[in-house]
């Protein structure tokens, strides 16, 4: 046997408010309520006033006549039936007019909840439909029209300007720049070139581009958005958990405790049977806990959806109240706290020649190459408009470095170890400084020879992310209370790059394995760890933290699956975001919780002694439970303090 104040519905985005059972059911109720009062007023017959109320009655109670006698069916107690059996109590005695306002203040109520939680759950829903039901798709040659369920991998669609996507694929022509708020939350649209991944449901600029589809219609990263979002409902808090175990218990007590104040009213207080009766039924409505059952999912419900609509996707109230509760944070360095790739920092030109020789010379050899320092060597290039030289031949020097013929010399880019041996040349004095002191500073450098000079050298670093000490002052002022850095990195490097941060501990060299074992150590010390990682490499460290919360998910299947909470773009701004929103909920929670308990506690001993009578308890039941429901949608409108 469970109780539940199962307000649940079927919801559209713009669902017309005077379609909705309950309040329609409301007005009719109103109606008829009113013309049999002003009938009894002015002296009409019995049978009247007597047809008008119970037609009023009727319409009022219907819904939720059905909707009890759906759970009872399921042997289950709805504290809805607390709320019909106290209606059909006042009719036994021929309380015709208190049994027609409780129906009318309950319809009324759960209308108005109704419309509350629907506006939290429509916010889910919106995101599903963002994504086109159509494509334009070229197939030989040929464009036309399908649906996105027929598109198949490798299918070419064309996006024209100011179009949304339909489809998650690559770009294979032209260039754009995409409004990927939906599924990110960012705020500036991002630049998409040929090889730029892009997403369903985004806005195309003012770019005409085609997309190799690389995702069925059923895949994107939209679609398992909102299917992960809808699932986490099903994913109760702690706090959702423990209110559904106190209503299984107390709505059978409620219930059966009716007969008993019966009886002690009639015995030790000389009721009539009809007075107690009636007393009874309004103690029996303010008891019925409806405002607590709903305090904690509306809640987390519209925490959920405007985390969703910000591109932060939280996996369930139990992982948006863990969040809440966090007390220490651990990062993963690379790809976390950095930004993952290696960027140039410095060029250092040898005697006799330029900056621009330097670059022109290295875009030569790396720029064929998919290593990540020969990437950063074209990015640099690009940036500073760099043409390379011509280039005759080239030849990849396994853990080397890449060599080549220019200007009928040979040419090498190599690690600074590779000269002065093997018949390579040797670095001068002076650079050979320079480049201990790049070093010192947690540099990797590069060294570029030509023929029988050597030409210079390049410094590169992966780079902190923009605005991270920010991001980190941020948490501490939420409450954080220790951050903490995890890397497989040497220690001199990770401290060169966490010392200015404000970032409290650092354990370096660490394997995957003895991450874990760090977080565990952090949890006895701590508590509550959340700890923030790629969601590929750091999977095991997700999974053992209090909240494991992934960054990038946009790019991976796996940082979805295997973390709490993900940070749906590359963007760690979103982490106070996240956390300050996770805070406020629980604060929601709780202060819903106190507003049903206090109500709850309050109407019993009130009704009890005669105070407030049925048809007043049940404006206050019913107001508790409006006021539970719209106070949990201002969480809609939660946005992070920069």
């Amino acid at each position: 046997m469970s109780a539940n104040h199962n307000h649940a519905r079927i919801a559209s985005p713009n669902r017309n408010p005077l379609r909705d059972p309950d309040l329609l059911s409301a007005i009719i109720c109103a109606s008829f309520l009113l013309a049999g009062v002003i009938s009894t007023r002015l002296g009409a017959a019995e049978l009247t006033t007597h047809s008008l109320l119970w037609i009023s009655c009727i319409v009022g109670g219907w819904h939720v006549t059905i909707r009890s006698f759906a759970q009872l069916f399921r042997f289950q107690l709805d504290v809805d039936l607390l709320m019909l059996v106290a209606a059909i109590g006042a009719g036994v005695i021929s309380q015709w007019e208190e049994a027609a306002i409780l129906l009318l203040l309950f319809s009324l109520g759960h209308g108005l909840e109704g419309l509350a939680t629907d506006r939290a759950r429509n916010a889910i829903r919106a995101l599903g439909t963002l994504t086109p039901k159509v494509a334009r798709v070229v197939r030989n040659g040929t464009e036309q029209e399908l649906p996105v369920e027929e598109l198949a991998v490798g299918d070419l669609v064309r996006v024209m300007p100011g179009e949304r996507i339909a489809i998650d694929g690559d770009v294979r022509e032209g260039e754009s720049a995409v409004d990927q708020s939906p599924i990110t939350g960012e705020s500036v649209p991002v630049h998409k070139m040929v090889g730029s991944s892009v997403y369903a449901g985004t806005v195309n600029g003012d770019g005409l581009i085609l997309v190799t589809t690389t995702k069925l219609s059923s895949q994107t990263t939209m679609a398992r958005m909102v299917k992960l979002v809808e699932e986490s409902q099903a994913n109760k808090g702690k706090t959702q958990r423990m209110t559904e175990k106190f209503t299984r218990i107390y709505t059978p007590i409620v219930l059966v405790s009716v007969p008993t104040i019966i009886f002690v009213l009639m015995t030790f207080f000389s009721m009539t049977f009809a007075e107690a009766f009636l007393r009874a039924m309004a103690v029996l409505v303010g008891a019925s806990p409806c405002a607590l059952v709903i305090s904690t999912p509306s809640a987390v419900l519209a925490g959920i959806a405007q985390a969703a609509r910000s591109g932060v996707l939280i996996k369930g109230g139990m992982h948006l109240e863990s969040l809440g509760t966090v007390r220490a944070i651990a990062f993963d360095k690379t790809g976390t706290v950095t930004q993952g790739r290696p960027e140039v920092t410095d060029i250092v030109a040898n005697e006799g020649s330029t900056e621009r020789d330097v670059m022109g010379i290295a875009l030569a050899l790396d720029q064929h190459s998919s290593h990540p320092l020969a990437l950063a060597v074209v990015r640099r290039a690009k940036t500073d408009g760099v043409t390379a030289h011509e280039i005759q031949s080239i030849r990849a020097i396994p853990g080397r470095g890449v060599e080549g013929t220019i200007l009928n010399q040979r040419a090498l880019i190599a690690g600074p170890r590779a000269f002065g041996r093997d018949g390579n040349l040797e670095i001068p004095n002076t650079l050979s400084d320079r480049i201990k002191a790049l070093e010192n500073q947690s540099r990797t450098v590069s060294v570029i020879s030509l023929g029988d000079r050597i030409i210079g050298a390049i410094a590169m670093a992966d780079q902190v992310r923009p605005d991270v000490a920010r991001i980190f002052s941020r948490l501490k002022a939420l409450g954080i209370r220790r951050l903490i850095m995890l890397t497989g990195d040497n220690a001199t490097v990770a401290s060169v790059i966490a010392k200015p941060l404000g970032i409290d501990e650092v354990k370096a060299e660490l394997l995957p394995e003895h991450k874990i074992d760090e977080v565990r150590s952090l949890m006895k010390t701590w508590g509550s760890v959340a700890m923030v990682g790629d969601g590929v490499n750091d999977a095991p460290a997700l999974a053992t933290a209090t909240v494991g919360i992934a960054m990038g998910a946009t790019g991976t299947d796996v940082a979805l699956e295997a973390a709490d909470v993900a940070l749906m773009a590359d963007d760690l701004s979103k982490l106070p975001f996240a956390v300050g929103l996770s805070r406020r909920a629980r604060r929601t929670i709780m202060q819903n919780v106190v507003i049903s308990l206090g109500v709850v506690g309050l109407l019993v001993p009130f009704t009890a002694i005669g105070i407030v009578p049925l048809s007043w308890a049940v404006v206050l039941h019913e107001g508790s439970t409006v006021v539970v429901a719209f106070n949990a949608l201002r969480l809609l409108r939660y946005r992070d303090i920069k």
